[in-house]
């Protein structure tokens, strides 16, 4: 009981039981219960809010704040460790019925006891990652408000548990701020909450949407599925060690970029040998002039990665330039675009980590582009990543209507620590923040994702098993068959049964399998991917003529959520009318 509260002791022949009889239904509903065998003391505490108005004039006369029922006799209004005794016996003692003056109360004193129970509870326990993803957004779940936070000084500890986003009244569709500025305190503190202050100034540099998608993320690269990869890798984290590792860009290609510009120069970046071509295509438009270079291997061999970091390291020793040696960026695509290649993250990581042992070789950092393989599917993070990114275009939007990049930095590894101020700088003072509405969108977005992408993975290997068996598809790439070469790494690295909603298949030539994206039907052709609608799309003819990464008789297609055999249908149909146009003559 907090100390506003006052207890007043009433006889039953005392003027104020009949001042509060005429003033305030709920005293006449309190029953004449017996302790002691005396009937003529009773102790009535009663929420204010439920007094009738003629009822402030008795609180102000009585000194009451707060009220609630219990019964007792010889009560001191001024021991509060008797109040706090009552308190306790009213609601855990009683064996005649019900302690609580009103239902209301009985369910304020649930809350408050549910608090206490979880107040002591690790941010990673109990919170599972479909539930955080249903919740998107909802600001119970946002720091202070936290359902493990535990209640501050001078803080009533109810507006901390998981169950005060319903207490305190609040949508359970996350707000959009459209606004550009906020108005400024007289003190021209924006921080100081004394004066009002929030720390929102400029939309720019802060916005309340932003920074529920951005948190949101946060907990979604590090909870649940992770717990294991927590466990084996002695990772914990707090509310305060998460604070501010994501940022929200306006699409993922300006991710990208804030990547490359945060770490130091000289730059080399080792890319995949697959990957999407927006990538290497940037490095070459924009980045070449800026002391940044790229050579691509196949990460699918770990021993190909061992080898090309050591010769980095060993020909940036051996210019003995140690004030200015260059740093390496190890960059992951897992699984790859478009031809679905699986790199271990987790071993490429520990030999990292093992290299930068010596701190001559801190000068590495490792990124994965976890665009394909979105949180409930994998977590890089707790693979020991330094970065993960993602197109939030793609899975986390989920319905093809948002342009948004995340960056998520580890609160593990030195190097995610020390990339987190500058990549926060990057995306305010360039300007490359994420709308509101679509940062909006993409929270409306992860309350289905995980329905979505075991749907669509599920919908995915059946259609690869399809495709498989048909004598005329040369090859397809999916990580879920067991054909696939990664497979085994994809089994461990992928969580849930689930290897994600992109697939690739080969025709004979190029012609052919053009003409089997434009025979389709239910299937749409079009660019992108991630969305409830199934998406084809010939990759090599959409490729820049220099930076070609996709075989010419590639199609790859991102599974939406139609019906498995009309899929499957729509498919059979436009390869068998691809192979009957491939027999006929021009014209």
């Amino acid at each position: 009981m907090n100390s506003t509260t006052r207890i007043l002791t009433i006889t039953k022949s005392n003027s104020l039981p009949r001042f509060l009889s005429s003033h305030c239904k709920a005293f006449n509903d309190v029953p004449n219960r017996s302790i002691g065998g005396k009937t003529n003391d009773l102790v009535l505490l009663l929420p204010i809010q439920q007094a009738a108005p003629g009822f402030q004039t008795f609180r102000k006369k009585t000194n009451c704040e707060n009220i609630t029922k219990c019964q007792s006799r010889n009560l001191s209004t001024s021991n509060e460790s008797t109040i706090d005794q009552i308190k306790s016996k009213s609601r855990c003692d009683s064996s005649d019925g019900d302690y609580w003056s009103t239902p209301s109360e009985a369910g304020k004193g649930a809350h408050r006891l549910r608090s206490d129970q979880d107040r002591n509870l690790l941010p990673s326990v109990g919170i599972g990652m479909d539930t955080l993803l249903s919740h998107a957004g909802l600001t119970g779940w946002k720091k202070g408000n936290h359902p493990h936070d535990g209640a501050k000084d001078g803080q009533d500890d109810t507006t901390n548990h998981h169950l005060s986003l319903y207490s305190l009244n609040e949508p359970l569709c996350p707000p959009l701020h459209l606004e550009t500025t906020y108005t400024r305190p007289p003190s021209g503190d924006y921080f100081n909450p004394k004066e009002g202050g929030q720390g929102w100034i400029y939309s720019r540099i802060g916005n309340p949407t932003r920074k529920l998608l951005e948190d949101c993320m946060s907990r979604l690269e590090l909870i649940s599925h992770g717990a294991k990869a927590i466990e084996d890798a002695t990772m914990s984290w707090s509310e305060d060690d998460v604070s501010g590792i994501t940022c929200a860009f306006s699409s993922g290609m300006a991710a990208v970029a804030a990547i490359l510009l945060a770490l130091p120069q000289p730059l080399h970046i080792l890319l995949p040998n697959d990957i999407y071509h927006g990538v290497p295509t940037q490095l070459k438009t924009m980045f070449v002039q800026r002391n940044v270079t790229y050579s691509t291997i196949d990460m699918t061999k770990i021993e190909k990665v061992q080898f090309a970091i050591q010769q980095f390291l060993k020909r940036s020793d051996d210019e003995n330039v140690h004030d200015n040696r260059p740093h390496l960026l190890v960059w992951m695509e897992s699984p790859s675009n478009p031809q679905c290649k699986v790199v271990d993250i987790k071993t490429v990581c520990q030999y990292v980590s093992k290299c930068r042992e010596d701190s001559e070789n801190s000068r590495i950092t490792t990124v994965v582009d976890s665009t394909w393989a979105p949180p409930p599917i994998t977590q890089p993070l707790l693979l020991g990543a330094d970065v993960v990114m993602h197109s939030g275009t793609k899975y986390l939007g989920g319905h093809s209507d948002v342009l948004l990049g995340i960056v998520t930095v580890s609160p593990f590894t030195n190097q995610g620590k020390a990339l987190t101020p500058s990549i926060r700088a990057i995306q305010t003072t360039l300007g490359s923040t994420a709308s509101p509405f679509d940062c909006w969108l993409t929270l409306r977005g992860l309350r289905t994702l995980h329905l979505r992408i075991e749907r669509q993975s599920k919908t995915a290997l059946q259609l690869a098993s399809y495709l498989a068996s048909h004598e005329l598809v040369e090859r397809v790439h999916y990580p879920g068959l067991v054909i696939h070469p990664q497979h085994e790494v994809a089994s461990r690295q992928m969580q849930g049964g689930c290897y994600g909603g992109m697939l690739s298949f080969e025709m004979k030539s190029e012609a052919m399998a053009m003409a089997v994206a434009g025979a389709v039907s239910t299937i749409q052709r079009g660019t992108s991917l991630g969305g409830t609608e199934t998406l084809i799309e010939h990759r090599a003819s959409i490729e820049p003529d220099n930076g070609r990464v996709s075989p010419e008789g590639l199609l790859r297609v991102s599974v939406g959520l139609e019906d498995f055999q009309d899929l499957k249908e729509d498919l059979r149909r436009a390869i068998l009318v691809a192979q009957k146009v491939m027999t006929m003559k021009s014209g």
